[in-house]
């Protein structure tokens, strides 16, 4: 197959990881909006997609590697991503969908600094102008305008967290690759990456539930978070699966940074919706955005 197929065939499962991962942003959002247990939402996910991914590989007949580092390293990323998530929808009770889920997608920035620290890759040209176009866009979007006393620290706590949410994702997502390199099985730790979400989702839940001052200040548990936690456990599903689709059928260098860019659908859903403001400022964001992450898909070709 010629590289202009094999990218054509890979970018289609790698728009519809985009999708689900724009509008899986835009339900942590409207989750979010409300006061109820984002522990027990994270673990139903989990649930939801373990149920899914067991299915999956029974379909395709695939055999697990319970090896040390298989259990080990499943273990350790699948809690890194399960606490980025958990940031994530913490970070959206008080911040925008697009925002939030543009942050959380720059990723790749630290993704890059981090592999160039402690996993065999050098640093070139493209790479460092990414970096610094990603930094430009956080900065963009870390404003103090609209933003006084009380408001502005709230704004300012929040945006933190869904810069902490982004470390943390890129630390799985370097992990991931480190577990690789020595030896873990993918569809093992996919397989713990979502249990793991069960484990990290209950002990959240657990956390907030001893720490809360009163029983009116518990999250509350409701019928709606059962639909929601069924509707985001399918779309994280095939966010995961559809994006290891595409990288088996492509280069990950091409589709990675096609999937990152699931924060535009989700900016513009929130538009649409009137949940939020195109302002000029997170417009020249966007685009200094889609530049950090074009010179990062380019590096090294």
């Amino acid at each position: 197959m010629w590289r202009g197929e094999m990218i054509s065939s890979a970018l289609v499962p790698a728009l519809g990881s985009l999708i689900c991962a724009g509008l899986n942003d835009v339900v942590f959002k409207r989750f979010s909006t409300r006061s109820r247990s984002r522990g027990i939402y994270l673990a139903g996910i989990g649930l939801v997609w373990t149920i899914l991914q067991l299915t999956l590989s029974f379909v395709q007949g695939k055999v697990f590697d319970y090896s040390m580092p298989s259990l080990v390293f499943g273990l350790i990323c699948g809690l890194l991503l399960a606490a980025s998530n958990i940031l994530l929808l913490e970070s959206l009770t008080h911040i925008d969908v697009g925002l939030g889920s543009m942050i959380y997608r720059l990723n790749t920035v630290v993704v890059v600094i981090l592999s160039v620290a402690f996993l065999p890759e050098a640093l070139d040209v493209f790479k460092a102008s990414g970096v610094l176009a990603g930094l430009a866009a956080v900065l963009l979007l870390y404003r103090r305008s609209g933003h006084a006393g009380d408001l502005y620290t709230n704004f300012r706590f929040f945006f933190g967290l869904a810069v902490v949410a982004s470390v943390l994702r890129a630390l799985y997502a370097v992990g991931s690759k480190f577990a690789l390199l020595h030896g873990a099985s993918k569809d093992t730790m996919l397989l713990i990456t979502a249990v793991s979400w069960i484990v990290g989702g209950l002990l959240y839940a657990l956390i907030r539930y001893l720490t809360a001052p009163s029983f009116r200040d518990r999250q509350p548990l409701d019928r709606t978070l059962l639909f929601y936690a069924l509707f985001s456990g399918v779309l994280v599903f095939l966010i995961v699966n559809l994006l290891l689709q595409a990288v088996e059928l492509g280069e990950a260098s091409v589709v990675v940074p096609v999937a990152n860019l699931s924060f535009v659908f989700a900016l513009l859903l929130s538009v649409v919706l009137k949940w939020e403001k195109l302002t000029w400022r997170k417009g020249i964001a966007v685009v200094t955005s889609l530049l950090s992450l074009y010179l990062l898909s380019v590096s090294g070709r």
